[in-house]
């Protein structure tokens, strides 16, 4: 009988799976790269998240003309980072294992480009490889107005298991300046992928107005147009009027 055979180091025993967690973001050149940046603040953070940059040619244009962040800056607040040519990367293949990907901002060219399969940069093909592994794609599609095509292209994603979650801003939490804007985004983004943030609360409902009698009051606006409803019509045509004057 002859001896045993020298294990290959590239076989199919599983290597042990890393404690922490591995997340790809995508930057690319859609308007909006304050996003992408923010998400990378926060994670870098957390010590049990390992995040793997990629940024598109325009991405990085658009990081140099939206913000005061240099190119460089950017990449040091990831662990690690790509060329987006670099389809021989560790995340290009499926068998690095990762806990998903976000793409923020995320281009309709970047969109058209997963949604159609033709993983021709870094950011496609990681993209590619998280959806065809089953893992949590997440895509800060930003566009306005859209177009059929756009749709359509939105419609695939959607049907392939990506998630879209274009960074529309929310008001009900009555946000100060663009930073609780951005936050408020970049929270949706990190509770989709059940990591801690305390970016934003958790929403408990709306608080009733109530009067020094204990009973609740509605919004003085409503009163007012409850009581005189065609008065409250003429307002609202005067008020577009001067809006509408030079």
């Amino acid at each position: 009988m002859g001896s045993a055979l020298r294990e290959d180091p590239r076989g199919s025993v599983p290597q042990e799976v890393p404690p922490l967690k591995r997340l790809v973001v995508g930057i690319t050149g859609a308007t909006g790269s304050i996003y992408g940046i923010r998400l990378l603040e926060i994670l870098r953070g957390q010590a049990d998240v390992q995040t793997h940059l990629v940024i598109s040619a325009p991405g990085k244009r658009t990081i140099v003309e939206e913000t005061a962040f240099t190119v460089r800056d950017v990449e040091a607040l990831a662990a690690h980072h790509y060329d987006i040519r670099d389809i021989g990367a560790s995340i290009a293949s499926g068998s690095f294992r990762t806990a998903g990907m976000v793409i923020a901002p995320c281009s309709i060219k970047t969109a058209g480009a997963i949604a159609s399969c033709h993983t021709d940069s870094l950011i496609a093909r990681a993209a590619d490889v998280t959806l065809k592994e089953g893992r949590p794609l997440i895509m800060l599609l930003r566009e306005t107005p859209l177009h059929i095509g756009h749709l359509k292209c939105m419609v695939a994603l959607a049907e392939m298991g990506a998630v879209l979650l274009p960074p529309m801003p929310a008001f009900y939490n009555r946000p100060k300046d663009l930073d609780d804007i951005v936050n408020h985004t970049i929270a949706r983004v990190l509770d989709r992928l059940n990591l801690p943030q305390t970016l934003v609360a958790e929403w408990q409902g709306t608080a009733r107005r109530v009067s020094a009698g204990g009973r609740s009051q509605p919004h003085p606006a409503l009163v007012r147009a409850t009581r005189d409803p065609r008065a409250a019509r003429a307002g609202l045509r005067g008020r577009v009027r001067r809006r509408r004057q030079p």
